[in-house]
């Protein structure tokens, strides 16, 4: 049970700061500067007739 309580508290600690700084890379990318030409391209593909 030593290696299931060692990687509980490292889960515990570090796996919500790695999953925090995840998400907050997500959203930077979603928002950065030059990316709404992209996303209005991409929401039209199902309104494209092919």
């Amino acid at each position: 049970m030593e290696t299931y309580t060692a990687m509980r508290a490292f889960a515990d600690s570090w796996g919500l700061v790695l999953m925090v700084l995840f998400f907050i890379g997500v959203i930077l990318y979603a928002f950065r500067p030059g990316s709404r030409a992209i996303s209005d391209e991409i929401a039209r593909i199902p309104l494209k007739e092919d």
